[in-house]
Formats: C-alpha cells, structure tokens, sequence
C-alpha cells in the first residue's frame, strides 16, 4: 500500500508516519516509525521528508515535544526545533577513494566530457560522488545537462544507487559547496534537495575544506539551502526550513 501511494503521488520521496504503540498520540508522543518511497521502491534515508515529517508534526499537528525521535532503516533519527528551521541530527558517512576507470563509462554518460576532479564512493550509501574541476562555477552546475536516461543501461550491478555532482564554492562566497543528485536507479531523475547526499557531502568536504560547520547550495530547479554542522559524536546536524502547501485526505 505504502508504493502504491508514493507511486500515485509521484514525487522524489513520500514519506509514512506510524505510531509505535496503540496509546502514542501525534500531538503528545516524541517517538515515532517513519518510512520513505520513492515512485519506485523504498529507500534506506530520506532528509527533506524526515524535515517535511517533522515540520507537519511540529506545525500542524502541534506536537509539544521539542525533539522528536524517528526509528527508521538507517536507525533512530533526531529532529529538533530551531528559531529559524529544524535541525536534523543524520548520521555521517565517509567516501573512499573510487578507481575513475571503474565508473569512467557512468561519469562519461552522465555528463560528456566535463573535466572531473576527483571521485569517491561511499559504501553505505552506494551513492557515487564526483567533484567536478574547481575552473568550474555555480552558473554551470546549475546548467549542466544530465543524461540520466541511459544510466540504467551503463550501472545496473546495483553498486551504485545515486551520483552526486558536486562542486567547490567560491572563495569568500555565501556557500562553501554545491551539488546536484540523480537517482534514476530509485526511479528518481533529479532530487530538488537531498538531506541523504549531504550525510556524504558533509563527510568530504569537512576533510577537503577543513571545516566543521558549513553552508552548502544544492543547485536542482527546485534549490535550497542546507547548513551543517559536524558533531563530536561523528553525525552531522543539518538544518532546513519547510513550508505546508498543500492539504489534503486520501480517498481510496
């Protein structure tokens, strides 16, 4: 029931919130399951819909806690109110050095004969993250062509499951990094903005930047803002703002 719906909704990710017990209340209770499809299949992690969860909770349904607790595939995640947004508390994942031959074929037909400056691969997420060249601006990211139609051909050992583009942010600029995410694997084109990608994003470019808290841009049509912060404890905060557009009930 939960993929037919996602499917019929038809975004990037739909997200499910259940009580755990009989008695939990959504106004009162602070721990709840939490579940998240795509058109296609159902994914390990999701950000922008545990932010859109909580914000409902918090907003709409005026939950009274100031933290609230999901048990989902990647654990127990936090969110937590904030003046200005909520604050995700996501784990961190790192990215190991990937062998460019090895995706030489998926890079190439993802994005031509752009000049790729370094690529890594995280493991846990099965997301592929290639740092385009630093001669490369914001302006481009944003107007490069993806071919993400022919991927599925080019990658189908299912080691890979979402490629990040990502690039270094001007010196003394706004943002410290930007980035682009397609996961036509999980029958996802292009993610607007992708809370998953930055638990790899926030790994490499703390290493790459020396830098624990930062401002990163994800640049799809649908953009936003994300800010980071790495915790001692090896996750990593990020904090979005979300807006309720649309209300509505399930007929059928």
């Amino acid at each position: 029931m939960h993929q037919k719906i996602a499917r019929e909704m038809n975004l990037s990710e739909t997200a499910f919130i259940r009580k755990l017990d009989p008695t939990d209340n959504f106004t009162q209770s602070s721990r709840f399951g939490l579940r998240w499809f795509t058109p296609a299949s159902e994914v390990p992690l999701c950000g922008h819909a545990t932010l859109a969860s909580a914000a409902v909770l918090f907003h709409k349904i005026k939950n009274v806690n100031s933290t609230l607790n999901f048990v989902t595939l990647s654990g127990e995640l936090k969110a937590r109110r904030a003046e200005d947004g909520i604050i995700l508390d996501l784990p961190l994942y790192p990215a190991h050095p990937q062998d460019f031959h090895e995706v030489k074929d998926l890079i190439k037909t993802a994005i031509g004969n752009t000049q790729v400056q370094d690529v890594r691969y995280s493991p846990d997420t099965r997301k592929l993250l290639v740092r385009l060249s630093d001669t490369y601006d914001r302006s481009f990211l944003e107007k490069l062509q993806v071919n993400t139609q022919s991927l599925l051909q080019v990658e189908n050992t299912g080691k890979v499951k979402g490629l990040i583009l990502t690039i270094k942010g001007d010196p003394g600029g706004q943002f410290d990094f930007y980035s682009r995410y397609f996961a036509p694997w999980v029958g996802v084109a292009e993610d607007p903005v992708t809370g998953s990608a930055h638990t790899v994003l926030s790994s490499y470019w703390s290493q790459q930047l020396g830098k624990k808290d930062m401002h990163a841009f994800q640049c799809s049509c649908r953009g936003g803002e994300l800010e980071i912060s790495l915790r001692p404890d090896g996750r990593v905060d990020i904090k979005g703002g979300a807006a309720v557009v649309l209300e509505g009930t399930l007929t059928a």
